[in-house]
């Protein structure tokens, strides 16, 4: 959208050629070069000096156009970490997804032209998981008035078990139970621990979401080593036989930023590949200088609004790479016993801590630290990991929310499988150890950790 925009390299290349030219007609006469290298000093002042001019006359802009063109070079290597190659992704090998592989499978089944319809319908409504939650009979309605078919539900329910009986096996189930029972039914094998498995998801399956194991083996009449033993096999069944269907791209973190330590001092680097250095064309730029070339108004006015335009664009790129820089030099100020030893070391802080640190908005905070990620000797952290509110100990010391979490963690690893911590006796650990915690910020922290209630987590060990 402007043409006074350029990537510097070429310019850089450029200006390297021009050295090596002065340099050979300097060998050659260099009384000569002298008074030629004079000349064009002068012509180039008087060009600046006409261009300054001619800007003064025609923009109310703050920023100093001396500063610009002066700095102009120096704009082009702004990105140390260009190379000049172009930001391309590593590719991937070609794969086959889930719906493809499955499409392959029905094509090897004897369904008739509805029925392999309703299965190519089926696979479109899978979700990520491999679950089909579309409701099954507003489907067939759908199915059967779209393509003006009589697919009866009998038939729709036989194609469904069909399909739920290809690789990977469970896929397009309607819910974990089912999922659950078709990988069991699968199985080649006629085991006793298979068949109490598959009693225990038929007959007590509300007894077995809840972890009641007393009242499984009560209702079932079976052991607590049989019942350990059909534990540990649906243990090994896959819940979710559609994960996995991604592409690789999509699984790695490109860091924003990275933080090395040298001689005890940390250095900030920032990620810059894929951004190239901008400068403004100086064949445009010479446009504007020449006195002798007659340009229209229309020509002029152009001219000086990309080239305002352009001037703005570098100064904003500068901008927020100093207000990035900025950021996250405050954060490791701040956080600096976390950057030297680790996790254990985290302070409390907020947006605001910063923001007023540095005299920006915290809205801008907020903008430069999400989906943001930097790289430490400790592992890869979103930034937002070092922002948290403060727990107040009985020594009056404030923890960071981030650290009373690890230790909610540590304290259930630690727990009793048979007999989980309930939130209630989490709250009076924590008590003892000299945190002022509710029950309810327990609850949260817990649920926040993705750690399911004292009942879930009971095991049979």
């Amino acid at each position: 959208m402007n043409p006074l925009l350029e990537e510097g390299m070429e310019m850089e290349e450029e200006q390297e050629e021009r050295m090596e030219l002065q340099q050979e007609d300097e060998s050659d006469s260099e009384d000569g070069s002298d008074r030629e290298s004079t000349a064009d000093r002068d012509s180039i002042n008087g060009e600046d000096e006409h261009l300054e001019k001619e800007i003064r006359e025609h923009s109310d802009d703050e920023y100093s156009w001396e500063d610009f063109f002066e700095n102009n070079e120096s704009s082009s290597s702004f990105n140390q970490y260009w190379d000049g190659e172009d930001d391309r992704e590593s590719p991937t090998p070609a794969r086959t997804t889930l719906r493809e592989l499955l499409t392959d499978q029905i094509h090897m089944l004897d369904f008739d032209e509805g029925q392999e319809l309703f299965a190519d319908a089926i696979i479109w409504n899978i979700d990520d998981d491999g679950y089909l939650h579309t409701d099954f009979g507003d489907l067939v309605r759908d199915f059967n008035l779209q393509h003006e078919h009589e697919l009866s539900k009998e038939d729709a329910e036989e194609v469904l078990r069909r399909i739920q009986r290809l690789d990977p096996p469970g896929i397009a189930a309607r819910n974990l139970r089912e999922c659950l029972l078709v990988q069991l039914e699968l199985m080649p094998n006629t085991s006793v621990e298979r068949i109490i498995a598959m009693r225990i998801l038929r007959e007590a399956w509300n007894h077995f979401e809840r972890k009641h194991f007393e009242k499984i083996r009560q209702d079932l009449h079976i052991s607590e080593d049989l019942l350990k033993r059909a534990f540990e096999l649906i243990r090994t069944l896959n819940p979710k036989p559609g994960e996995g269907d991604t592409l690789e791209s999509t699984n790695y973190i490109i860091p924003d930023f990275f933080v090395t330590r040298e001689d005890g001092e940390f250095v900030i680097t920032l990620n810059e590949r894929g951004v190239p250095p901008l400068r403004v064309n100086k064949a445009y730029r010479n446009m504007l200088l020449n006195q002798r070339r007659k340009l229209s108004s229309e020509t002029k006015q152009f001219l000086r609004q990309k080239m305002e335009s352009a001037k703005w664009f570098i100064q904003s790129i500068h901008q927020r790479r100093n207000t990035m820089y900025s950021v996250m030099s405050s954060i490791i100020e701040r956080q600096r016993e976390w950057f030297e030893h680790g996790k254990g070391h985290l302070k409390p802080m907020i947006y605001k801590d910063i923001a007023d640190e540095i005299e920006m908005d915290i809205s801008t905070i907020s903008r430069v630290v999400n989906g943001k990620y930097v790289q430490t000797e400790w592992g890869v952290f979103e930034l937002r990991y070092f922002f948290n509110e403060g727990i107040s100990t009985e020594s009056g010391e404030e923890v960071a929310n981030m650290e009373v979490k690890a230790i909610i963690r540590e304290i259930i690893e630690g727990e009793n499988p048979r007999k989980p911590f309930s939130d209630q006796v989490l709250t009076k650990i924590l008590t003892e150890r000299g945190f002022n915690i509710a029950r309810r910020t327990v609850a949260k922290y817990r649920e926040s950790m993705d750690i399911p209630v004292s009942r879930l987590r009971k095991q049979l060990v």
